[in-house]
C-alpha cells in the first residue's frame, strides 16, 4: 500500500500495527454481520403527531399562562407544574399529552394519564392506518402491528412514562412506586429496541420489558422491605442491525443526552442504578461523566465497550461494574476505536478497572436477565443497595471491596 512502507523517525515500520488495525475493524464488521445484530427492516411507520403537538405547544397557554419550551431544562419544567393544581394539570395532560408526557420534570403520575391519551390517539391513527388501501401492504401490516402495541400499553395498571410514536418510537415503562422508591434501577437496552420490540411474548427476556419485570421480581425477593423501581427505558433511538450506527457512537451520544436527562428528572431524593446491555453499554459509557450523583452504580452486561480505556476515563463518581458470560459471542469483538469506529477497551478486562460480576448460568448474549442466573441475582443485589452477597466473576471477594454489605448511602 502506497505510503505505508516508510518507516517512522525512528526506523520502526509502521506496517505491522497498521495492518493489525485493518484486521481488527475488518473482524469488527464480520462479526456484526454474522452475530447477534442482524438486521431487521423498520420501516418508518410514524406520523407527524409529535411535530403537531409541539407547535400547539409552542402557542399554548394555561388560563393565561405561558408553557416552558418542550426542551425547557427539568427545575424550569417542575417549578412551572409545581404552581399547577390538580384540575391545571389534568386539562394539560389531556390537551397536550405528546408534550405532556415526554417532559422530564413534570410528575410522574402527570406523565403517566399524558401517556395513556396519547397512545390512544396514535392507536387510532395506526388502526385507520391499516385500512388505508393507498398504503402497501407491508405499511398496513406495520400499522396494525403499532396499534396492537400501543393498546398493550395502555392496559390498566401499565405507568408509562415516555412515549414518541416518531419513526420506530420512543417509550418507556415504571414497574413500582417511582414517587416512593428509595432506589430506582434503569434498564438501558441495545440495538434493534424500539416501540415494536419493547415488549415480546416469545423470548421475553429480550425485550426492555421483559428484562425490566425479571429485574423488578429479582429485587422484591432480594429485599422485600426495600422501595425499589425498575424503568425498561427504550427512551432513544437505537441502531436497527448491521451497519455503522451499531459500530459507531452517534446515536449513544444522543441516547447519553436522553438519559441524563432522565435521571435527573426522577421525582424525590431516590438513588438509581443503571443496567446497560450490548449497545446500551455505550450509552452509559457515553453519558457517565454527566450523570447526577444520585447515580450510584453503573452495570454493564454483553458489552462492546464504553467509549473510555479504563473506569478512570469515565469521569463519574458511580461504581462501575461489568459482566460477561463465557459463551457470548460479542466477546469476540475487538474492543478498539478507530476514527470513530468500535467502542474501546474491553469492559471486563482487569485493566478497565470494573468490578467483574459473576454472571454464571447465563446463556449466551441475551441470558443476563434470566432468573437463576447469577447475574439476574447480582444486579437485583446491586439495585438494592445488599452488595454483601454480590457474587464476584473470580469467585473471591475483590468486587465488593470498598463497599458496606448494606449500603444505604
Amino acid at each position: 500500500m502506497p505510503g505505508l512502507a516508510h518507516p517512522t523517525a525512528s526506523g520502526a515500520d509502521v506496517r505491522p500495527a497498521v495492518l493489525r488495525t485493518l484486521l481488527a475493524l475488518a473482524v469488527v464488521f464480520v462479526m456484526l454481520a454474522t452475530t447477534g445484530w442482524t438486521a431487521v427492516h423498520r420501516p418508518e411507520g410514524g406520523t407527524p403527531m409529535r411535530v403537531a403537538a409541539l407547535q400547539a405547544w409552542a402557542k399554548a397557554r394555561i388560563d393565561g399562562r405561558p408553557l416552558p419550551a418542550a426542551d425547557a431544562p427539568v427545575r424550569t419544567v417542575a417549578r412551572f407544574f409545581a404552581g399547577l393544581d390538580g384540575s391545571q394539570r389534568a386539562r394539560i395532560a389531556e390537551d397536550h399529552p405528546l408534550v405532556v408526557g415526554n417532559l422530564d420534570g413534570a410528575p410522574a403520575a402527570v406523565r403517566y394519564r399524558a401517556n395513556r391519551r396519547g397512545l390512544e390517539q396514535a392507536r387510532l391513527v395506526e388502526e385507520a392506518r391499516s385500512r388505508d388501501v393507498a398504503l402497501t401492504p407491508a405499511d398496513r401490516a406495520e400499522a396494525t402491528r403499532r396499534s396492537h402495541r400501543f393498546a398493550s400499553l395502555t392496559e390498566p395498571g401499565r405507568q408509562i412514562l415516555v412515549f414518541d410514536p416518531t419513526g420506530g418510537g420512543l417509550v418507556a415503562e415504571v414497574l413500582g412506586d417511582l414517587d416512593r422508591a428509595d432506589r430506582v434501577s434503569v434498564v438501558v437496552p441495545g440495538v434493534d429496541t424500539d416501540l415494536i420490540t419493547f415488549e415480546r411474548t416469545q423470548r421475553r427476556l429480550t425485550s426492555p420489558v421483559g428484562m425490566a419485570e425479571s429485574l423488578y421480581a429479582a429485587e422484591r425477593s432480594a429485599a422485600p422491605d426495600s422501595r425499589t423501581a425498575v424503568i425498561a427505558w427504550a427512551g432513544y433511538v437505537a441502531p436497527t442491525g448491521v451497519g455503522m450506527d451499531a459500530a459507531t457512537g452517534r446515536m449513544a451520544f444522543d441516547g447519553a443526552v436522553r438519559l441524563r436527562s432522565l435521571t435527573l428528572a426522577l421525582p424525590g431524593d431516590s438513588r438509581v442504578a443503571l443496567f446497560c446491555h450490548s449497545y446500551g453499554s455505550v450509552v452509559c459509557g457515553v453519558a457517565a461523566r454527566d450523570l447526577p450523583d444520585r447515580v450510584t452504580d453503573v452495570a454493564v452486561a454483553g458489552s462492546p465497550g464504553m467509549r473510555a480505556s479504563n473506569v478512570a476515563g469515565l469521569h463519574t463518581t458511580a461504581r462501575v461494574w461489568a459482566t460477561r458470560d463465557e459463551g457470548d459471542w460479542i466477546a469476540d469483538v475487538p474492543h478498539l476505536e478507530v476514527g470513530g469506529v468500535g467502542h474501546g477497551a474491553d469492559p471486563v478486562s482487569p485493566d478497565f478497572g470494573a468490578r467483574l460480576l459473576s454472571s454464571a448460568r447465563a446463556r449466551s448474549h441475551t441470558g443476563y436477565f434470566a432468573p437463576g442466573t447469577d447475574s439476574l441475582d447480582n444486579f437485583a443485589k446491586i439495585g438494592t443497595g445488599t452488595f454483601g452477597s454480590v457474587v464476584c466473576a473470580t469467585g473471591d471477594d475483590v468486587c465488593r471491596r470498598g463497599i458496606s454489605g448494606a449500603e444505604r448511602h
